[in-house]
Formats: C-alpha cells, structure tokens, sequence
C-alpha cells in the first residue's frame, strides 16, 4: 500500500501574523484556493517520479509517469482538508471520506483570555457538511452535534490518536492500493514519528508546507518505506507555504 500524506492548503489561520486573532475552523486564504488547483491538476496528471512499479522490475528501469492513480482519498473533518480534498476528488472521480481522527492537534478550541480561557467548540454537523460538500462519505460518529468534543487536545491525546491511525495504516498494508490523507501539520509530525518508530519526545519535527505531498510505502513483510517528504514540485516558488 501506498499512502500519500498530503497537507491542507493555507488557511486564513496559516497567514495570520498574530495567532490572537485565529479561529478554530478556517477557511482557506486566496493563496490556498490557488495551491489547491495546482495539487489537483497535479495528482491527476502531474510527472510521479515514484509511481508504484512491479517488485520484479529493476529500479535503474523505472520511468517517470504521470498521475498518482490513487484509490482512495481521505480528509479531516476540519473546513480547510474538507475545502482541500473537493477539487483532489473531483480532478480524480474520487469520494473524500471524512476520518475525524486525522484531524489536526489540539482539536476544534479557541482561547478567549480571561474570564472564559480555552473554550472547545463540535466543529462542522452532519448536514452542514453535506450541505456544504455533497457526497462526500460522512461517518457515523460526525453528528449534528460535530465531531469535537471536549476542550484544547493536549500532546498526549494527540500521540495517543496518531498511534491509532498508524495502527489502521499499518492493517491495510497488504492492500493493492494508493491512498491519500489530506490531514494537518502537527498532526502530520505526530504520525510520521509514530510511523517511523520515534518516541514523541524526542527533539524531531517533521515540518511539512502546505498542499506538499509526502509518501510512505507499507510492505506486506512489515517494512515501511519513506519513499520522500514534503514534496511541493506542483507549487511555483512565491505560493510555498
């Protein structure tokens, strides 16, 4: 199995120059609409500098080809992956299925300073997301009520939530399949660390642009291999993020 970690477009959080004025569900700046056309047009027909080849080929014969030829394309809950993952599925006919757990670390809160502190908030309801994105494939535990519940996620959850998804990856490692999350950076660096077998507090940090792709390959036999990260080749140089 192939699966293609992908990073949300820029939010209106991303581009602000004083995190007090972020909101807990943003939307995605003009910058990000942008960059969401570029990856779209990308993963469709864009050079793959390491399409999936057959194990009996010698690697000196591998050949660039074009697309990503993915099966499968997942996104947060939150509106900038559900906002990256519509031109993604519409360029390759594919279904976003919303995973609540890719979501990005600390969840869906906002700090209003006292006398209120770090407040949580549901996140998207069932129907508004339908509404807003029709046919995308919505689990059962997204209700009207959202998806969040609880205040500001701490570190510990978030390892804890990325040790589960690795878990889910690392089951479908048999599959004959190219899946693609469009998830979050810190949430990102959490699953790479877990991935990769590196305790959570050790001084690494995977850091990851907007819209970049990254892509690790799960073998029947265990083995995982970090084929490349952050690759941003589909964005001109004054749109990196």
């Amino acid at each position: 199995m192939d699966l293609y970690i992908i990073r949300h477009a820029q939010s209106t959080n991303n581009a602000l120059a004083d995190d007090r004025q972020r909101v807990c569900d943003p939307l995605l700046t003009d910058t990000g609409l942008r960059q969401i056309e570029l990856l779209a047009a990308h993963l469709a027909d864009g050079v793959n500098k390491d399409p999936r080849w057959l194990s009996s080929s010698s690697g000196s014969n591998r050949q660039n080809g074009r697309g990503y030829h993915l099966t499968r394309l997942y996104c947060s809950a939150m509106r900038r992956a559900l906002l990256t993952a519509q031109p993604v599925g519409l360029a390759l006919g594919l279904t976003p299925e919303v995973w609540v757990d890719i979501h990005e670390a600390g969840g869906m809160w906002l700090d209003h300073g006292e006398p209120i502190g770090v407040r949580g908030y549901g996140g998207i309801g069932r129907a508004e997301l339908l509404a807003e994105f029709p046919g995308y494939a919505v689990p059962k535990n997204l209700t009207e009520q959202g998806w969040w519940h609880g205040d500001r996620e701490d570190d510990t959850a978030a390892a804890a939530r990325a040790i589960r998804v690795a878990d889910t990856l690392r089951s479908w490692a048999t599959r004959d399949e190219r899946i693609a999350i469009i998830t979050h950076g810190a949430f990102s660096d959490f699953l790479l660390r877990n991935l990769l077998g590196q305790p959570p507090a050790w001084p690494i940090f995977y850091h990851l642009n907007n819209t970049s792709i990254s892509l690790i390959r799960f073998r029947a036999n265990g083995e995982i291999s970090v084929r490349y990260l952050n690759r941003v080749e589909h964005l001109p140089p004054e749109m990196l993020t």
